[in-house]
Order: structure tokens, then C-alpha cells, then sequence
């Protein structure tokens, strides 16, 4: 059988963190005139609360520019919620002109004050530089805060820089390390991470089973590379008894959901009847789709794959083939 196109990289980073501190729950229950009445009288507390009414909607016409306002006055008092969430309006141009600089500020005002999410959101910044000059030794050091109060993404973004070597030696045991934590969490990105530190003898030892293992729980939860990884996993028989069945499974899941490496696996299997009846048409529709969702050298290949198993249909068949590629959405997914 033609060699599968296995996934061989690192996931991206995700921007994650830009999220919302939630209000005092106590004084969250009070009713909005005695709220409003104590934000106006300076209480910290209660203008975030207010703020973040205004944000949601929650009790009062959904406001982004009164949010701001409110999220201000409460921050300008050393609020570190307020802070945070007013730095979250900046990043995303909520209610006030977008502006990363605004927002690093205000990140880094409560970051200081220990915020875990405000801590990896700085990170992110000066990793990326946004707002502030990029400095991996900074975005390392507001990561590591972040990572050491058990938030997941600075514990993943860590275990990228590391695998990545950005600004540091690159050091797959210390990716691994992070990795670890971010996944023991439930992160689906770190878990298929880890998964593939464990395939690929990355700062691990070899060990398929684990990266079975992690490649499932990064698949049950959607991710579509590591559903793809499965799949190779039950096709090849390492770390679990060869299936072709699940690995077709586990190829559709990912397939529908745009992944184009799964699209063309799943045609192979249908192109040579391997845990599915074989069926061209699926076969010709898998491949096609493939090629629409590639570029380069592997569009190519896939293009080859289709043209393949055209030259033994029928002209209806190519023509069934091809509506079914026009048909198609994919899934929601990551």
C-alpha cells in the first residue's frame, strides 16, 4: 500500500487567554441599582462588576464603550480583574480603538499582580511582539509565572519555545515536560503534542502505546491531527493491534473536518477495499478533496492518486464523484 502522509510536525501555538475575569459572585447576586450605586461611589468591586454586565449584557443593555468605562475607573484603582479585562478590550478592539500597546499595559499591570491569564497573555505579547519589542526571555519569564499557577496554555507556549528553540536552546525533554502538564489538564493540542514526542522518540522514549493513548484523548475531544495520528496508529499496528477498520474511522473523523492528509488516507483505504468495501467513487471523491485542500507537492500527489482511479470508472462514476466533492462541507473542528 502507498505510504500514508503521516503528520510530522509540531502544532502551532494558540492564542488562547484572551478571555474574560468573571465578577464576585456575593456581589454579583445584589440588584443592579445597589451595584451601580456603590460603583459610582468609587467602589472598585462594584464598577468591575458593572463592567462586566455591560460586557455580557447581563441584566443591562449589552454596552462594549460602558464596559470600558466602568472596567477603567475600577482598574485605574489597582483592580487586577478589572485591569486584566480592560487589556482584554484593547487586544480585541471592544468598545475602544484596538491598540496592543494599551493592552500589554494593562496586561502587565495585572500580571504583576500575580493573574495567571494576565501573566501568559504578556507572555504572548512579547513573544509575538505585540504592543511591546519582541523578547523571548521576557515572554519566557511571564510563561514560566503563568505555568508555575498550573495555567495550561503558558504550560503548552513553554513547551513550544522549547521544541521550537525560540530564544532558547531547543530542548525536547523540557518541550515534553510542559507538554505533560498542559496535557495532563486536558489541553487536546498539547495531548496530540505529546502523543507525537512519544511516536517520534522526541525528548521521550519511543513508546507507541502512549502515543495511542494521547492521540486518543486529543481525538475524542476533535483535534483532526491527532485523529489522523490514530488512524495511522490502528493502520500501521503500533502501540495497538492492527485495525482497518478504526483506522478508517478514524480517518473519516478527521476528513470531514477538512484535514486533507485524512482525506487521503481515506481514499487509499477506499481505493483498495481495506476496512471498507471498496468503492471508487468514494475513493475518486476522497482524493479530489484532498487535492482541494492542499497546495504544492502534495496536491500533486494527490491529483495523481485521483487521476489514478479514474482511468477504471465509468464516466457516470467521475461525474457522481464529482457532485459528492461539490456537496461537501466539512465538520466543525481544530
Amino acid at each position: 500500500m502507498t505510504i500514508r502522509h503521516s503528520l510530522t510536525f509540531i502544532a502551532a501555538a494558540v492564542l488562547t487567554g484572551i478571555s474574560t475575569l468573571f465578577p464576585i459572585t456575593q456581589l454579583h447576586a445584589q440588584p443592579l441599582d445597589t451595584i451601580r450605586a456603590a460603583a459610582e461611589e468609587g467602589d472598585a468591586a462594584a464598577q468591575f462588576n458593572l463592567g462586566f454586565m455591560y460586557a455580557n449584557g447581563d441584566g443591562v443593555p449589552p454596552s462594549d464603550t460602558q464596559a470600558v468605562r466602568w472596567y477603567s475607573l475600577a482598574a485605574a484603582q489597582g483592580y487586577a480583574a478589572a485591569q486584566f479585562n480592560l487589556g482584554r478590550m484593547f487586544a480585541m478592539g471592544d468598545g475602544i480603538p484596538q491598540d496592543d500597546t494599551e493592552a500589554a499595559r494593562w496586561f502587565n499591570l495585572a500580571a504583576e499582580q500575580g493573574v495567571a491569564i494576565a501573566q501568559f497573555n504578556l507572555g504572548r505579547m512579547y513573544e509575538q511582539g505585540l504592543g511591546l519589542p519582541l523578547d523571548y526571555a521576557e515572554a519566557m519569564r511571564w510563561y514560566r509565572l503563568a505555568a508555575d499557577q498550573t495555567h495550561a496554555a503558558a504550560q503548552f507556549n513553554l513547551g513550544l519555545v522549547y521544541a521550537n528553540g525560540n530564544g532558547v536552546p531547543r530542548d525536547d525533554a523540557e518541550a515534553a515536560r510542559w507538554f505533560n502538564l498542559a496535557a495532563e489538564q486536558g489541553m487536546a493540542i498539547a495531548q496530540f503534542n505529546l502523543g507525537l514526542m512519544y511516536d517520534e522518540g522526541l525528548g521521550l522514549p519511543q513508546d507507541y502505546a502512549e502515543a495511542v493513548r494521547w492521540y486518543r484523548l486529543a481525538a475524542e475531544q476533535g483535534h483532526a491531527a491527532a485523529r489522523l495520528n490514530l488512524g495511522l496508529m490502528y493502520d500501521e499496528g503500533q502501540g495497538i493491534p492492527q485495525d482497518d477498520a478504526e483506522a478508517v474511522r478514524w480517518y473519516r473523523l478527521a476528513a470531514e473536518q477538512g484535514h486533507a492528509a485524512a482525506q487521503f488516507n481515506l481514499g487509499l483505504m477506499y481505493a483498495e477495499g481495506e476496512g471498507v468495501s471498496q468503492d471508487d467513487v468514494e475513493a475518486h471523491t476522497a482524493f479530489d478533496l484532498a487535492a482541494a485542500l492542499s497546495s504544492g507537492g502534495d496536491r500533486e500527489r494527490f491529483i495523481r492518486a485521483r487521476d489514478a482511479v479514474a482511468a477504471r470508472m465509468t464516466a457516470e462514476q467521475i461525474a457522481e464523484a464529482q457532485r459528492r466533492v461539490q456537496e461537501w462541507t466539512p465538520t466543525p473542528g481544530f
